[in-house]
């Protein structure tokens, strides 16, 4: 894991949040975690994060809403999804979207790991590939191969 890399974990479980915390908090990262989808936002916004692990199922605001915005107003930032209800129509939703990775619970620490790491290592590529190629002061939009 990269030294600077700030990481967000969303999950309305605690146990679920502190296992994740204690995962990417032992990578000399700097972790935080928050337990709905609204404080994730609040949290976005005093400081956006490089790399959100994101529930899908949460009492107040969805996943996929706080993908959403997160892609609209923090492109830079990589989402994993981790959902205890995996399905098809999810993860087409969730990739559409922009989420970098979507894994179904139950996921071990190697698993969690793995996929922050290759956020971040994508997040660092498409920084770099956007420097080469935007003009200056233009925003940066993350465009897939299929899209014109």
């Amino acid at each position: 894991m990269y030294e600077t890399t700030n990481i967000l974990i969303v999950d309305d479980e605690e146990v679920v949040r502190m296992s994740h915390l204690r995962t990417l908090a032992g990578l000399h990262c700097n972790v935080e975690a928050t337990w709905n989808g609204h404080e994730a936002l609040r949290a976005m916004e005093r400081q956006p994060f490089d790399v959100v692990v994101l529930d899908l199922r949460m009492p107040d605001l969805d996943g996929m809403s706080v993908l959403k915005t997160i892609k609209e107003r923090w492109p830079e930032s990589q989402v994993v999804i981790i959902t205890g209800y995996p399905s098809i129509d999810t993860a087409k939703e969730a990739v559409r979207l922009g989420a970098y990775d979507y894994l179904a619970k139950p996921v071990g620490p190697d698993d969690v790991i793995k996929a922050a790491n290759a956020a971040m290592a994508q997040k660092k590529w498409t920084l770099q590939t956007c420097r080469a190629g935007c003009d200056k002061g233009e925003r940066f939009k993350y465009r897939y191969p299929w899209e014109n």
